[in-house]
């Protein structure tokens, strides 16, 4: 079987702490990622979840944080500001 060569961009830091975690496992780079190559063809799919980070604006903190922001604006203990528009031109 003939062999291509793949060409990926990385991190230069990503790459070495990738290197190295193979070297731990016993594989070198190229074993690894034929690995993850086999396993994508093999399933037909990605072999991890793939999701997106979440947003921290929904976070319950973040929202505990708004709620009684707004709780104290209600309550009139807050304060009008001008909105300040800035030209970036």
């Amino acid at each position: 079987m003939s062999q291509a060569t793949i060409t990926a961009r990385v991190d230069e830091s990503d790459k070495a702490a990738f290197d190295a975690f193979c070297s731990n496992v016993g594989l070198n780079t190229s074993t690894a990622i034929n690995l993850f190559v086999k396993a994508v063809l093999r399933e037909r799919r990605i072999p991890f979840e793939i999701s997106q980070a979440p947003d921290p604006f929904y976070s319950e903190e973040n929202q505990a944080y708004l709620m009684k922001s707004i709780q104290e604006l209600r309550a009139g203990k807050g304060h009008a500001h001008e909105l300040i528009e800035v030209d970036d031109e």
